[in-house]
């Protein structure tokens, strides 16, 4: 994998810029009718017909994005052997008969002297029970360590939410092993750049604390939209609010939750009574979406480490329709810029520096908008998240329009070690760099690297973790600075 791929998915709807598939293998084949009600199945599956259906899908989504298999991404992890190591802790953790010593060694001590091709299938498709123990002479199983049926379902075991992805704690404990893994590919693989977040940090054995992947949909980049039924449970949402409120963001997050009925089966998951098509369109179950009855929405609201409100709300669609009144509706004014435009406010003036419409680089980050400030004399650089491809276009930009120098730089991406990088600095020189960053943030930001930087070229920093907010006000004839905390 020589491209990295950034986890950023702010909604449903959008590019698609890659997918992790698995297409089902002899883990399918291995199921019997004995078995079949335990892997959360009420038939048998038939391994040819499931794997022409899912190559239709591969086909498809491959003329469009790029595509993953959980095999292969599982396969490269495994060939570090300090990483196997740490795949099989992980699953001992939720496995513990792996470790079991018997005549014929431990299942855990077979499997570190496979290779990670072999392991990566063991894993997935199971370890046929070595019967030498009466125990195991005389159980009914065929595996020690059970196939994964339901792998091919990839949805449930981790989820991308914004920039990082959310681990499944999954209703059945049959299919752990999938979180287990899907979180080792993510924690482990160079090329993904993202954060995993795994809500079960207890020990849960009634599995009180459960959410899937089918349940949680992304409405928008501050609204989540999550099903309340027999896969996700409110324990589950509860981890995730507290988490969002540990977070102490300035943003509104919302989370509206949907009740489910916990049977038949067909409703199970959210997304099999609601989907978006687009911004503004859904494809819902009528009776229950438009006709709850007995089965609530409920709109949690989030802000500033606070629980703001939790409230019921009539219909999941109301409660979408008012979270997305238009900025027309309430009276804002929107001015869309691109590179080269500028708009004027008095003396003041923005000038939009990137991104361009012939960027053809990475979205998020690196397509952030950039704007240059200037009042009087006064110059700032507004760089909001911008890295990478996006940073060099904009180096490019100031070096074509002759900017060496700005009196105030607010810094990139919270001070991240990938932006505000030397060749940037080397084009201009600011006399103040402002960094906003939370203390004690799980990414480190700022990097010492990069306040490293900014200080050998002189810079005064005011960072959000010493000095709180930091405002620039202008005051009659003069801009001045002034910080909520003082030093």
């Amino acid at each position: 994998m020589s491209k990295i791929v950034e986890v950023n998915v702010q909604s449903e709807i959008g590019k698609l810029n890659g997918v992790i598939l698995h297409t089902p293998g002899e883990e399918v084949e291995n199921m019997t009718p004995e078995n079949a009600e335990r892997a959360l199945y009420s038939d048998i599956l038939n391994l040819s017909i499931a794997r022409k259906e899912y190559k239709q899908l591969s086909e498809v989504l491959g003329k469009i994005t790029k595509t993953y298999q959980v095999r292969d991404l599982l396969t490269n992890i495994l060939k570090d052997d300090a990483i196997k190591l740490e795949v099989l802790n992980r699953i001992e953790k939720i496995e513990p008969f792996i470790a079991e010593e018997t005549p014929k060694g431990s299942i855990k001590d077979k499997l570190l002297d496979e290779d990670a091709e072999d392991l990566a299938r063991l894993l997935i498709e199971g370890v046929e029970m070595k019967r030498d123990t009466l125990t195991k002479f005389l159980n009914k199983d065929w595996y020690d360590l059970r196939p994964l049926h339901n792998f091919f379902f990839t949805r449930d075991a981790s989820m991308s939410m914004y920039n990082e992805v959310l681990i499944g704690r999954m209703a059945n404990a049959v299919r752990d092993r999938e979180a287990v893994i899907m979180q080792s590919i993510f924690d482990f693989t160079p090329g993904f750049k993202t954060h995993t977040l795994n809500l079960n940090t207890t020990n849960d054995p009634t599995r009180k604390l459960t959410i899937e992947g089918g349940d949680v949909l992304i409405a928008r980049d501050d609204i989540l939209v999550i099903g309340n039924g027999a896969r996700t449970t409110t324990r589950g949402i509860d981890a995730l609010m507290y988490n969002f409120i540990n977070r102490n963001e300035d943003k509104v997050q919302h989370i509206l939750v949907q009740e489910l009925p916990h049977s038949p089966e067909s409703f199970i998951h959210l997304d099999m009574v609601f989907t978006f098509l687009d911004k503004d369109k859904c494809m819902v179950y009528e009776p229950l979406i438009m006709s709850p009855g007995n089965y609530q929405t409920v709109h949690i609201k989030i802000q500033h480490g606070k629980l703001i409100s939790i409230r019921r709300e009539k219909t999941l669609l109301h409660a979408l329709k008012k979270l997305g009144k238009t900025a027309k509706e309430n009276g804002t004014k929107v001015f869309g810029m691109e590179a080269g435009q500028q708009m004027s406010l008095g003396e003041m003036s923005l000038t939009c520096m990137a991104p361009s419409q012939e960027y053809q680089g990475e979205t998020g980050n690196a397509a952030s908008m950039v704007l240059w400030m200037e009042w009087k004399n006064l110059e700032m650089l507004l760089t909001g998240d911008v890295e990478g491809a996006g940073e060099v276009q904009l180096t490019d930009w100031m070096r074509a329009h002759g900017k060496t120098k700005c009196d105030i730089l607010k810094a990139a991406h919270h001070g991240s070690k990938n932006s505000t990088l030397p060749e940037f600095l080397q084009q201009l020189t600011p006399k103040y760099a402002w960094i906003s960053s939370g203390i004690g943030n799980r990414y480190g930001h700022p990097a010492k690297e990069t306040v490293e930087r900014l200080r050998e070229k002189g810079c005064q920093l005011y960072g959000t973790q010493e000095y709180g907010a930091v405002t620039l006000k202008i005051k009659g004839e003069k801009a001045v600075i002034e910080t909520f905390c003082k030093k």
